[in-house]
């Protein structure tokens, strides 16, 4: 482990904290009068700075190290070179080249963790590197600064259901702002902050430019933007959330239209339209991805699973079964991979500390799914789906995304933090059914006593 805790990350960490919560306090404060759900807002942040904080101690004491001190000490050495020289700097930061820019570094400045590993890894240092700038030199506060910065897309995300869903608000609080996985692995110092609220962003943007149509530079510019931060960083989420959008485009147009004729007629062919255009989009997407084309997804998926048989991983893996790379093969693993990538692991397959969290979560999700289907039957789950486009898409997301983050990935250790931009989609999506089919039930029962009343 490269860096080591330093009296800074004593002494800063809390004055960032105070100065965070104040202006989040009075943000909240002036936000609540109009919007009620802004009484969530501080004490997400403040949940969310936790996470950032556990994750740096596990990684610190437990794991003696890994991935987040990795892109803090790799953004330090940057700052420290921006200092030493800056024309090294930039040239460091956009040079390929990992050796020639090697000699640049020295004992003063350090040596980067990650040498120019891939483009995915570097565009997280670059979004790390203002951060570290202002941090004064300490890992925590700049924890404290990742999981506020990020977690704006998050709260983004909430406003969205709760646009569609105000009578859901504490159900969807804890669905997308408190559920622990993501507060854990998606706050601090992790390419899944940033990407998780990349998601947001998108969503926010999607659902007021294109569902709301609301044409306003500032959408435009959160759908770009954020389109163009999960390609850098995660490209195959993008390509999850492309065709779940359009689906949910289409699907909302359908809604819309009052007469029954339209829906009964184009619902299927808008449909169709979004599936095939996903297809097309990202089949010519795929080209230009390298590792993250469909060809490549398929090849390396059949390595995985071959691979993780082997016995130096200690049965923290986990087996589908074997499959060709081709499409065929591929769709053959869908219930299996689906399911992996939603509920494992399973309490049972816990091998530490860090996996029970995720295990104790697949139970709740897993009970919840399957009371949901007893009490209220796919038939009225269905119909609540046919005029709830928003639930539709989270739905289409999370199993789209589950199947790839199942059939790509065979190691627990893996999934549990690779599988949390599905999370908030897919609780929010079961909670809100759960509370549809409540509120039908309620309503269906105080109209047959409204009736049995009159009759008397």
């Amino acid at each position: 482990m490269q860096y080591l805790l330093n009296i800074y990350d004593l002494l800063l960490p809390p004055i960032y904290l105070l100065v965070i919560y104040y202006l989040a306090k009075n943000f909240e404060n002036r936000k609540k009068i109009y919007q009620p759900e802004y009484t969530y807002f501080t004490n997400g942040l403040m949940i969310r700075i936790v996470g950032a904080f556990s994750l740096g101690l596990i990684y610190f004491f437990y794991y003696d190290g890994g991935d987040t001190t990795n892109y803090y000490q790799t953004a330090e050495v940057f700052v420290k070179l921006f200092f030493k020289n800056t024309e090294f700097f930039f040239d460091a930061l956009t040079n390929k080249d990992k050796v020639a820019t090697w000699s640049y570094f020295d004992e003063n400045t350090g040596f980067p963790e990650y040498k120019r590993q891939d483009d995915y890894t570097y565009f997280v240092v670059k979004l790390m590197i203002p951060i570290v700038f202002i941090s004064g030199g300490s890992y925590f506060t700049s924890a404290i600064i990742t999981a506020t910065i990020t977690y704006f897309g998050i709260w983004k995300l909430y406003q969205v259901f709760i646009s569609e869903y105000p009578s859901a608000k504490k159900l969807l609080a804890f669905g997308v702002l408190f559920f622990p996985s993501c507060v854990f692995w998606g706050s601090g110092i992790m390419k899944d902050s940033f990407t998780l609220s990349a998601i947001g962003w998108y969503t926010y943007g999607f659902y007021n430019l294109i569902i709301k149509k609301k044409y306003k530079i500032n959408y435009i510019s959160q759908l770009l933007i954020s389109s163009f931060v999960i390609l850098s960083i995660k490209p195959y989420v993008f390509l999850a959330l492309l065709p779940g959008s359009l689906i949910w485009f289409g699907n909302d147009t359908a809604v819309k239209r009052k007469v029954a004729f339209f829906k009964l007629l184009f619902t299927p062919l808008l449909l169709a339209f979004s599936i095939g255009l996903s297809y097309f989009l990202i089949t010519k997407l795929s080209d230009g991805l390298n590792s993250y084309n469909l060809d490549s997804i398929f090849e390396r998926a059949t390595v995985v699973q071959k691979d993780m048989k082997a016995e130096y991983y200690g049965g923290k893996t986990f087996d589908i079964g074997e499959f060709e790379p081709t499409l065929a093969g591929v769709l053959g693993k869908t219930p299996i991979a689906v399911y992996s990538g939603l509920f494992r692991p399973a309490i049972w397959e816990v091998k530490n500390a860090v996996m029970l969290i995720a295990g104790l979560e697949n139970i709740f999700l897993l009970s919840l799914t399957l009371f949901l289907l007893y009490k209220a039957g796919p038939s009225k789950i269905f119909k609540i789906l046919k005029t709830s486009p928003l639930i539709y898409f989270a739905i289409i997301f999370s199993i789209i995304f589950s199947f790839s983050v199942g059939l790509t990935v065979a190691n627990f250790g893996s999934l549990v933090r690779l599988r949390i931009p599905e999370l908030p989609f897919f609780v929010s999506s079961i909670l809100l059914l759960y509370h549809l089919t409540e509120q039908k039930s309620k309503n269906d029962n105080s109209i047959r006593i409204k009736e049995v009343v009159e009759t008397n």
